[in-house]
């Protein structure tokens, strides 16, 4: 998951001295939402193609004030660019290295698509988001309550921190789902949300609906 890994070549970083327009037809072509921009090999920041598509005729060094200063360094982890994407709105971010020269980039799709082969995303099974008001929540226990059940986590991750509350999402095998709901809930864990059929409200469904069959005749 290192950085340097997966970084594209293909898309470069223009001088400062370059016009706007040819930067803002090169980003149309590509459908990348920036440009990137370098001085004597130095990276001086990015700018996205629509405010270029809105700007004067001009070289894009006169658009430095308006340069968002973000970018990935080259010995970095993929999970470092993720809120890069969302805080900038970009799909597609520069890499660079310690002494600030342009490297090359990471687009939303190359990222996405490796992360689509991990099994929390790949793996077919449940998402329960469990919540805790013990700061000192364990991981391992948290395991160790799904594996006692005979399930299998996929993955699992901190979703929100609150003032006095932890919210945790797991992906797990879809085997005896119940039991583990009802776990958790005997831990001390509230189950906020489960993406699944709870097997005994299906059974009470189903009964229920016996019934009223039943009183119907």
């Amino acid at each position: 998951m290192f950085i340097k890994d997966y970084i594209s070549k293909d898309y470069p970083a223009f001088n400062s001295s370059d016009r706007i327009e040819d930067a803002n037809e090169f980003a149309k072509e590509f459908g990348y939402s920036h440009v990137f921009v370098k001085k004597k090999g130095i990276y001086q920041g990015a700018i996205s193609q629509s405010f270029l598509e809105e700007s004067p005729e001009g070289n894009l060094g006169s658009l430095a004030v308006h340069f968002d200063k973000f970018a990935i360094l080259d010995d970095g982890n993929l999970l470092d660019s993720i809120n890069l994407f969302h805080t900038f709105n970009a799909n597609v971010i520069p890499v660079i290295s310690r002494r600030e020269k342009y490297m090359g980039y990471l687009s939303c799709d190359d990222i996405f698509n490796e992360f689509s082969k991990y099994p929390l995303f790949s793996e077919n099974g449940a998402v329960m988001i469990i919540q805790t008001n013990d700061m000192r929540y364990s991981f391992t226990e948290v395991c160790k309550i799904v594996e006692s059940n005979n399930g299998k986590i996929y993955g699992c991750f901190v979703n929100q921190i609150g003032e006095d509350f932890i919210q945790i999402t797991l992906k797990i095998s879809s085997e005896n789902l119940s039991s583990i709901d009802e776990t958790f809930e005997r831990y001390g864990y509230n189950v906020v949300h489960k993406y699944y059929d709870d097997e005994k409200e299906e059974l009470m469904k189903d009964r229920f609906g016996f019934f009223q069959k039943y009183l119907e005749f």
